[in-house]
């Protein structure tokens, strides 16, 4: 392939860009992606844009913005699986665009593009467009606030306005520990360059005072559904402030573990999730990392580079030390990752660029012969397409891009991701989804029984069934919920196997449909191998009381 290199990496992006085009014709994944969506859903049945409802309660967890955009994206294109996950479709691009934006400012543009291309062809990055949760919002959100607080140095007055903006955008998502990310860097690059007077600059202060103007609608929004309302039962006790939540509990009670909600931590956790999230980048970011601890690689960089480092160093740790961490808490910091992963690929040389080359030829071969493996196991519908799109990425990864340069290690690792991309949304996360069964009961209902009225007994993580199914799903904690509501007309109810016996012997009840499930966020060797699979399935149904 005899092209410039900075237009092969300009056309692997925009490759990258459609490859991911197919996720957002599937389906919303349990459990975050679709309680989420329910929860926009709720904002448009009611009619109520500040109180958010979950599980058929009063919601307190995250802020309200990641529901905002997706109720109004339901306003746009109606309530459905693609107006959930476009806005977060569109916004992993803009993160992309910032990525390149702050790595071409700080170096080349050659930088900027190699940056551009890792992040998009990031492991987690392809997931989250198909699973589509918060994090891709929280990491452009921050990402942009960087780069414009970075442009802010040169003394534009708007970057400040837009910086904070950013910034207060990823709070209204997150929470305020996500301004650790955004100021952390600057702070350490200040010191270490002696820019002691940047700490006493009152445009900085500014920005501050400008974030918790951007922020006040979220404080209105807590403060009218939880303050105002202390008889509220949140998290099995009355009580509870909204405010102190947002500014406490969501964020240092979950590092401390001493809030509403807990978690186990172990400092190696991100270690080892960086290993398969950052995929096929991670052993080269790893070695970039120790390289930067040699003063003699860090002596030709701008120092602005400290900035970068210390944003994702600062944050790395803080995310280990915590308590409550999960996997794709760690995408926050990736735009970090894949900058100072590309300024190291383009630092090799000699020995130890063949060493590498070598090792990411590996990395790329050991992640095709996986994929084969979960088709051989796995028993797709159009198993011999499948093999096609895996053998097909693998012959053009190979062949399609020769000799041991820089542009042939990015275009292949860049090609693995595309295939992976193109196997993942348009057929292993389908094929996982059949056995999501609350999704296909709201749309059995959808289509067979549109005047029902849904409910679940018994059961609290229906987020699927809650998002399909038509209308408002009522949620019936025990048979004293379900006894009031018994002689409702249309009732249908989702259940589990173990409620269905008592729901015939007691309430006479007619099985209208059953529905196979599976955990499909927590994939096991028994579910993945088509022989054993059905030793592992449950089963829900929807069920009518006479």
């Amino acid at each position: 392939m005899n092209l410039k290199d900075t237009t092969l990496y300009r056309f692997l992006i925009v490759l990258l860009a459609l490859a991911s085009i197919p996720a957002l014709f599937g389906g919303v994944m349990e459990p975050d992606g679709a309680l989420y969506a329910s929860m926009s859903k709720n904002i448009i049945l009611f009619k109520d844009w500040f109180n958010l409802y979950g599980r058929g309660a009063d919601w307190l967890d995250k802020p309200h913005l990641t529901f905002w955009i997706s109720a109004a994206s339901f306003k746009i294109f109606g309530i459905s699986s693609f107006a959930y996950k476009l806005p977060s479709f569109l916004i992993g691009l803009l993160g992309s665009w910032y990525v390149f934006k702050l790595a071409k400012d700080i170096y080349t543009e050659k930088t900027g593009l190699i940056s551009a291309l890792i992040f998009l062809s990031a492991l987690h990055i392809i997931t989250s467009t198909f699973d589509v949760r918060a994090e891709i919002y929280i990491t452009t959100f921050t990402l942009a606030s960087i780069y414009h607080f970075y442009k802010a140095h040169k003394n534009s007055f708007w970057h400040v306005v837009a910086g904070a903006f950013f910034a207060a955008c990823a709070i209204l998502i997150k929470g305020i520990f996500v301004l650790i990310p955004v100021f952390a860097g600057f702070i350490i690059y200040w010191l270490f360059t002696k820019q002691y007077k940047q700490l006493l600059n009152p445009k900085w202060y500014i920005a501050i005072l400008l974030i918790f103007v951007f922020i006040t609608p979220e404080l209105y929004s807590l403060y009218t559904q939880f303050d105002l309302h202390p008889e509220k039962i949140v998290f099995d006790r009355t009580g509870v402030s909204g405010l102190k939540f947002f500014f406490w509990d969501s964020q240092f009670g979950r590092f401390f573990n001493n809030g509403p909600i807990k978690g186990k931590g172990d400092i190696s956790f991100f270690l080892h999730t960086t290993l398969w999230a950052f995929l096929p980048w991670s052993i080269l970011f790893y070695a970039a990392v120790v390289n930067l601890f040699k003063k003699k690689n860090r002596a030709n960089l701008p120092p602005e580079s400290i900035m970068i480092w210390a944003s994702a160093a600062v944050t790395f740790l803080i995310f280990s030390l915590s308590k409550f961490q999960l996997p794709h808490y760690i995408l926050i910091i990736f735009p970090q990752f894949s900058i100072i992963t590309a300024l190291y690929l383009q630092q090799l040389e000699g020995k130890t660029f063949k060493v590498f080359f070598t090792v990411q030829n590996v990395v790329l071969a050991l992640v095709f012969t996986l994929l084969l493996v979960i088709w051989f196991l796995f028993g797709f519908d159009k198993a011999y397409l499948v093999m096609f799109v895996i053998l097909g990425g693998a012959v053009i990864t190979f062949t399609y891009l020769k000799g041991k340069t820089l542009k042939t290690l990015v275009g292949r690792s860049a090609m693995l991701s595309v295939t992976l991309s193109l196997f993942l949304a348009v057929f292993f996360y389908p094929a996982l989804l059949k056995y999501q069964s609350g999704m296909h009961a709201g749309n059995w209902l959808k289509e067979n029984y549109p005047a029902a009225k849904p409910a679940v007994l018994n059961y609290i993580d229906a987020f699927s069934f809650d998002f399909y199914a038509p209308g408002e799903v009522k949620y019936l904690h025990n048979y004293a919920d379900l006894d009031k509501s018994k002689n409702q007309k249309d009732l249908v109810i989702y259940v589990s196997e173990t409620e269905l016996p008592k729901l015939k012997a007691e309430y006479n009840a007619e099985v209208l449909k059953t529905f196979e499930y599976f955990h499909i966020t927590k994939l096991t060797g028994k579910f993945l191998n088509a022989k054993t699979r059905p030793q592992v399935l449950e089963h829900f149904y929807l069920v009518k009381v006479h």
